[in-house]
């Protein structure tokens, strides 16, 4: 059987969190790297696959493409413990992964992003996002409250999709040495079995 195919960038939070997800099942992926700043070969590359010309795009083992990284993460997830049977928790995972690309992958990406590339933002761009992204911290610490993980009590999807961007948060500038709850939840994240770090391959 052909492995999967990720349309990949190293330093993509959102592509992080499939290949998160496929360590974690002991799933096969080939990756083909495509750079985030230089898009020019994207439409020939993936335009056929994803009308939005954006990693992550996987490409199922039957050829079938799949877009966006928390359809693709819920997809790969489905029968396992990753992602609930139940329709209530199932309906909180997704209200999290909309949250997380609401008000987390906006703020907390588009500032490391600049950051990390060294790249100049327009005016006031930096400071607004990163007033969002506190803001974001901050219901991300009350949603935490009492809780190891953030549905259920235990891992699942749901944590992937928020751990992948809040776990670098710093790269951006971002301080979470006052938001204690998401500190322990990001470590009690990076113990679970099959754990990649944002690096690897």
């Amino acid at each position: 059987m052909l492995a999967m195919r990720l349309y990949n960038s190293m330093v993509s939070g959102n592509c992080y969190k499939v290949r998160l997800v496929c360590a974690q099942l002991g799933l096969d992926l080939e990756l083909h790297e495509l750079d985030v700043v230089d898009r020019s070969n994207r439409p020939e590359v993936i335009g056929a696959l994803n009308p939005a010309l954006r990693v992550p795009t996987l490409v199922l083992d039957d050829g079938r493409p799949l877009a966006e990284s928390n359809a693709i993460i819920d997809f790969l997830a489905d029968g396992t413990p990753l992602l609930p049977d139940d329709p209530y928790d199932r309906a909180r995972v997704l209200a999290w992964q909309f949250f997380e690309q609401y008000e987390i992958e906006p703020n907390l990406a588009v500032v490391r992003f600049y950051a990390i590339f060294g790249l100049t933002a327009p005016p006031g761009l930096v400071e607004a996002r990163t007033s969002a992204g506190v803001r974001a911290l901050q219901a991300l610490e009350r949603g935490l409250d009492d809780r190891r993980f953030l549905i259920a009590d235990r891992y699942s999807v749901a944590d992937v999709s928020l751990y992948a961007y809040v776990h670098v948060a710093g790269e951006g500038g971002f301080d979470l040495t006052g938001f204690p709850n998401v500190e322990a939840w990001l470590a009690r994240v990076a113990e679970q079995p099959g754990h990649i770090p944002i690096t690897q391959a």
